[in-house]
């Protein structure tokens, strides 16, 4: 399409966020917004977070990782890049915050519409 085809027409949201199915997207969301029960909600009742190889299982385990090192210091997250294969969705993200701040990658594996493992690296 050449400048006079796309004259007029809305644009098309090309964000990296926009790429993200509802449940991750919901996660990043309820980190950026510091909503704790959604962020919770967002988990299989048997979810499971992976965090530099500290796993943290069900919304007790996981309520107290993200009043530790997530939304307890403030963590606002950027997507930075999405890749979807079969069984994930590979998040680059940049994070910052009162915890810690930089580059990273989130790897989701989803079951019914929730977050059934996130791992962080």
């Amino acid at each position: 399409m050449n400048d006079e085809t796309l004259r007029g027409r809305e644009p098309l949201d090309r964000s990296p966020s926009s790429l993200l199915p509802e449940a991750a997207q919901k996660f990043i969301d309820a980190t950026n917004n510091e909503d704790r029960e959604a962020l919770l909600d967002v988990f299989t009742p048997t979810g499971t977070l992976d965090d530099f190889g500290r796993t943290f299982t069900g919304r007790k385990e996981i309520g107290v990782w993200s009043d530790q090192e997530n939304i307890g210091t403030h963590n606002r997250i950027t997507v930075q890049r999405v890749t979807e294969t079969n069984e994930t969705i590979l998040a680059e993200i940049t994070v910052s915050g009162l915890g810690y701040n930089g580059r990273g990658t989130f790897v989701f594996h989803l079951a019914d519409h929730s977050i059934q493992r996130l791992t962080i690296r």
